[in-house]
């Protein structure tokens, strides 16, 4: 064990010891060279690593095993699926950077099953002096910049008001603010598109929903920049005149027509000799409008704030608005914008029975709030800090309900004035945020239990003795949340990187709210059922402390996943 620990000064990871895990199994190289196939039973594979172990994640399986190797994964593998002693023996001795270590394993009816050392386990994330913190930031950092633009806030005949914002854009609005808080905490450089004038209405509709969107002031004109892109696409070589055939001058560029100033230009064309792939086949010619010429500029005031190539446009629309962002994508290319752009389509919001509009929508599930409120806590419910309270609670609600369902998935909301927003069980934001709270309301007690003499101060990790975690409910906590939250982490950034594969971005953008409602549930059921703050006796004060480590980096998790969604941690509900 102590090799084991010596090699994993790097933060433990799921990723890293599925890797390790399939090198075992198959053994490398240099051992299929050394041996032949007869020696040890092994089939020549090529197997990708991630399909030959899952991790395991249901309460039941934990019991007995983190990691399988499914029955058929070693039928491929071996002959008649046995798994040679020498294939075992590296399996359970396994060990290197970020590699979980393991404590036991063998074959079962299901397949090879291994089992991770938790007490080592818990050492290794618990014990070392700040080394929680590499399970709170993402494990790589990226050096590239990305401009997240979002169509629904560019002025179309007037500026975008909360009233005139339907709940399709305002989801589209969520997702843009969660996605450049994600690609943040990765590294990138991201900036925001459009600039909003500071103190509207829907700067101020945003800032409710705790939506830090960038402003200018609101005399601020970009009049030369939209001048400059209006000549650009005149001049360009996609430009139709009126017989519908582009006319090109000497040297390549186009010649100006003369008339009523009217520029269309040919997108498909565009498309076809730029080898931009998954847009619609029918884009056609686009008559160019002000709200384009405007739109274009702002969208290079955005790219300019990139400091760092390479640069990725993410335009996140709706499904009802990607056929038209699409054709402002395509005319960006034609005034000569080389940057590569992605979209990132959202499904509809349908309320049935109702229309609301963003602002309405925000009105009803704020009041329904407050009335939650004031069913639990009676007339304490008044003055400033409630109002706080109530405010990041429905912020909470309204983020949950838009980003719980994958993005091209359409959202169904119950906007009935009966309903009731709860203020406990099972319900995304608000089950989330109490959760949190009581991570707090916990430690407030540990403290005040410190002021009283009751418990001394928690002493260093390296002085505990973690094998006292022993409930299921503990292990759970940090295999499934602690341990992969960077990885999900990565997620965003990777599918940005990803080349191919055509204009839409796929990314699974509801994972972290999904992450915080399960880890709500398992927390909760662990709270429930577990006294943390024992007697204070000073033979279960071990136990307690290490339970101590691992709720405070479990609190400290809850408040980098709210982050991610413009969610500060309330301390008491």
């Amino acid at each position: 064990m102590e090799e084991a620990e010596a090699g994993s000064s790097s933060p433990l990871r799921i990723s890293a010891t599925v890797r390790a895990l399939s090198a075992a199994l198959r053994g490398n190289a240099e051992h299929a060279r050394a041996q032949s196939r007869a020696d040890d039973g092994e089939r020549a594979t090529f197997l990708e690593p991630e399909k030959l172990w899952f991790k395991e994640s249901s309460a039941k399986n934990l019991r007995n095993r983190d990691f399988l190797s499914p029955s058929t994964m070693l039928n491929t593998l071996f002959v008649e699926g046995q798994v040679p002693p020498c294939v075992l023996s590296r399996v359970l001795s396994l060990h290197g950077p970020g590699v979980l270590p393991v404590s036991e394993g063998g074959v079962v009816g299901e397949g090879l099953r291994v089992r991770v050392d938790r007490p080592a386990a818990f050492r290794l994330v618990l014990g070392r002096h700040g080394g929680q913190e590499e399970y709170l930031k993402a494990s790589s950092q990226k050096e590239a910049s990305v401009v997240v633009n979002c169509p629904a806030l560019h002025p179309k005949t007037n500026a975008p008001t909360a009233q005139s914002l339907s709940l399709g854009q305002l989801r589209t609005v969520m997702l843009a603010d969660h996605m450049g808080a994600l690609l943040r905490r990765q590294g990138f450089l991201v900036s925001f598109c459009p600039k909003l004038a500071e103190d509207s209405d829907i700067i101020r509709f945003l800032e409710t929903l705790g939506v830090d969107w960038p402003t200018a002031p609101a005399s601020w004109t970009n009049e030369n920049g939209e001048q400059s892109m209006k000549e650009e696409l005149g001049n360009c070589l996609y430009r139709e005149d009126e017989t519908g055939k582009g006319r090109r001058a000497s040297g390549g560029r186009r010649e100006s027509d003369e008339g009523d100033g009217t520029i269309r230009v040919n997108l498909t064309r565009v498309v076809q000799e730029q080898g931009l792939m998954g847009y619609d086949p029918s884009i056609g010619t686009c008559t160019v409008q002000q709200e384009n010429v405007s739109h274009l500029a702002q969208l290079e005031v955005a790219a300019s704030d990139c400091a760092v190539s390479p640069t990725t446009v993410i335009h996140v629309t709706s499904c009802q608005d990607e056929f038209r962002q699409q054709q402002v994508a395509v005319l960006w290319r034609a005034s000569g914008a080389a940057h590569t752009q992605r979209f990132l389509v959202c499904g509809p919001v349908k309320t049935p029975g109702s229309q609301l509009t963003a602002a309405q929508y925000l009105q009803l599930r704020r009041d329904q709030m407050k009335e939650a409120s004031e069913m639990k806590y009676g007339d304490q419910v008044e003055g400033q800090s409630w109002d706080d309270l109530i405010r990041v609670m429905t912020s909470a609600t309204v983020r949950f309900e838009l980003l719980s369902t994958v993005h091209t998935s359409p959202v169904t909301l119950d906007v009935h004035r009966e309903g009731s927003v709860s203020t406990k069980g099972p319900r995304g934001g608000v089950f989330v945020m109490y959760n949190c709270a009581r991570l707090h309301t916990l430690f407030d007690g540990y403290e005040r239990g410190v002021e009283k003499g009751l418990y001394p101060e928690i002493p260093d990790g390296s002085q505990l003795d973690f094998s006292a975690l022993k409930e299921e409910g503990e292990w759970l906590l940090l295999f499934n949340y602690l341990v992969p939250f960077s990885e999900l982490l990565d997620q965003s950034g990777q599918a940005v990187d990803c080349e191919g594969g055509g204009a839409r971005l796929n990314i699974k953008t509801e994972q972290m709210c999904k992450f915080l409602v399960s880890l709500s549930k398992d927390f909760s059921s662990y709270y429930n059922r577990v006294h943390v703050l024992g007697e204070p006796l000073p033979h279960l004060f071990n136990q307690m402390f290490c339970r101590l480590y691992l709720l405070r980096a479990l609190r400290e998790l809850y408040h980098s996943a709210l982050e991610t969604l413009g969610l500060p941690p309330v301390r008491q509900l």
